[in-house]
């Protein structure tokens, strides 16, 4: 049965925080709120996470999974970004988007897609003090369910429906059900690869 936090959504309390990392820490796989739309976490490490993640999302390994980072600078440690891409992802990070990047080759296989890693930066001040407590990065993928257009949104919503499937759920309020932009960074000009929450302004982009 999945415990339940509600935490402040602008003001985190640290006390469930900690509680929550140290859940992560243990394997647990979780539900918490993103600046987009709610999101499940596990530990990078934990493969039997990784495997019940993907398992509940209807997804198999060949489905990357996105690294969920607290800073631009955890970020670059995983990824690869070159001079022009520097001023370009500092000035939109935090926010709703995904990159696609050049992974760093001491990054394990099991994290990568054709030597590629899928990393963002979340905005949301709940997200950033379990990822700030963790000190290192979370495997994480939207929480949308096989067969399903939109993602679960309500916190009780998602208790109610995953209880059994999850180890935790973080109620931080409502996040809206629009997840993040989409873009691969590998090739010289930007492709979108899912147009979502994050704004297109900032890119000179090319649709696929």
């Amino acid at each position: 049965m999945a415990q339940y936090f509600s935490i402040h959504p602008t003001h985190p309390q640290k006390r469930l925080i900690r509680q929550a990392a140290d859940i992560v820490r243990r394997g647990g796989l979780i539900a918490y709120p993103t600046d987009s739309c709610y999101a499940l976490g596990c530990d990078r490490g934990n493969a039997k996470g990784a495997e019940r993640l993907r398992r509940l999302r209807g997804i198999d390994e060949r489905h990357p999974l996105t690294l969920m980072c607290r800073d631009f600078s955890e970020m670059a440690r995983y990824a690869i970004v070159d001079d022009a891409q520097f001023k370009l992802l500092k000035s939109v990070t935090p926010g709703s988007y995904t990159f696609i990047l050049r992974a760093r080759r001491e990054v394990p296989r099991r994290l990568t897609k054709k030597k590629t890693i899928g990393v963002r930066v979340p905005g949301h001040p709940v997200a950033h003090a379990l990822l700030a407590e963790l000190d290192q990065p979370m495997l994480s993928a939207t929480l949308l369910l096989p067969g399903k257009a939109t993602p679960l949104s309500d916190p009780q919503d998602i208790r109610e429906k995953l209880e059994r499937e999850l180890d935790l759920v973080i109620d931080g309020g409502s996040c809206g059900v629009e997840p993040s932009t989409v873009i691969d960074l590998t090739e010289g000009t930007p492709r979108v690869l899912r147009e979502g929450k994050g704004s297109l302004a900032p890119f000179a982009v090319e649709r696929v």
